[in-house]
């Protein structure tokens, strides 16, 4: 019995003793992690001040492909075994899928309307945890979830936001892109040996590989790349890109799944002030309640009561 219950003691001290260390640890992780999504929150604003127009696919293409590449000769690390195919599944869902169908999203609807839906990833992660990750379902995070959603709907959705069946169906099957290859990067881990930045080379380079074709297919090359696009895409590359979705993988991996998804709320609202900040608009009353809503959601969601309930 000795050799059972000691480990046992030793592995609860650090969250059932003083909780000194661990819980600061937690919350410099997380927010890491967030820093993110707040970097996704520019891109409509850059997209739409400083690329040239018509152009996402190519957009897409240029915020993963080259620094991907780069990441990967830097790293001089290729998959290796089953790596070689589920880099690239990887790779299409968070990258190479989700960006083309969040475009189409936005240029069938109101921003408003498709950063909703958006902001519906973590429902779906939700239940891809219990079914795919076999974790215990949590109310706490679902219903957090369902006012992030809420809260982000007050903030962006004006009152003469329209639907399009096309755009729904792009902002849902996006979110559902996303939700998946989020679900399947925590169930898959990454290989021994291999850190956060080489597991995010795969991934760019997979989605800017998938995306190339795309590209020469539907859209080709901006006639004129002038300055502020050369910047705009700079930003989308490096910030955007390659930091974001290291600081991104790595807190997937020592996260919650559930509660790292719901960290992308802050995308959509990092837009808005961006937004506000560039048209000098001022938040209505609603909009604040809805700010608020969506944020308090955000961080009651790294939280799950359930978890202290059951520990003795």
């Amino acid at each position: 019995m000795t050799t059972i219950t000691a480990p046992a003691q030793r592995r609860a001290r650090p969250v059932g003793g003083n909780g000194r260390g661990r819980p600061g640890r937690h919350a410099a992780l997380v927010a890491v992690t967030a820093l993110a999504p707040t970097a996704w929150g520019t891109t409509y604003s850059v997209t739409t001040e400083l690329l040239p127009p018509g152009h996402p696919l190519f957009a897409s293409l240029m915020r993963a492909l080259p620094l991907g590449l780069l990441a990967v000769a830097l790293s001089r690390t290729l998959p290796r075994g089953d790596w070689w195919w589920k880099a690239p599944v990887l790779g299409v869902l968070n990258i190479g899928a989700f960006f083309p169908l969040l475009f189409l999203a936005a240029e069938r609807l109101p921003g408003g309307v498709a950063a909703t839906l958006g902001a519906a990833q973590p429902l779906i992660v939700a239940g891809l945890a219990v079914a795919v990750l076999r974790e215990p379902p949590s109310s706490w995070r679902f219903a957090w979830g369902t006012a992030g959603v809420v809260g982000v709907g007050l903030v962006v959705i004006g009152p003469g936001a329209g639907l399009d069946a096309t755009g729904v169906l792009a902002g849902l099957g996006g979110a559902a892109a996303m939700a998946t290859g989020v679900t399947l990067t925590k169930r898959w881990g990454r290989p021994a040996g291999v850190g956060p930045l080489t597991l995010t080379a795969w991934l760019l380079s997979s989605g800017g590989l998938f995306l190339l074709p795309l590209v020469l297919l539907f859209e080709g090359v901006p006639a004129q790349i002038g300055a502020p696009a050369v910047a705009g895409y700079l930003w989308l590359a490096t910030i955007g890109g390659l930091v974001a979705y290291v600081l991104w993988f790595r807190g997937i991996g020592r996260l919650p799944v559930t509660a790292t998804a719901l960290l992308g709320l802050l995308s959509p609202l990092v837009a808005a002030l961006v937004g506000m900040v560039l048209l000098g608009e001022v938040f209505t009353p609603l909009q604040v309640a809805g700010f608020v809503l969506a944020l308090s959601a955000l961080v009651a969601g790294q939280f799950n009561p359930s978890l202290n309930v059951r520990r003795p």
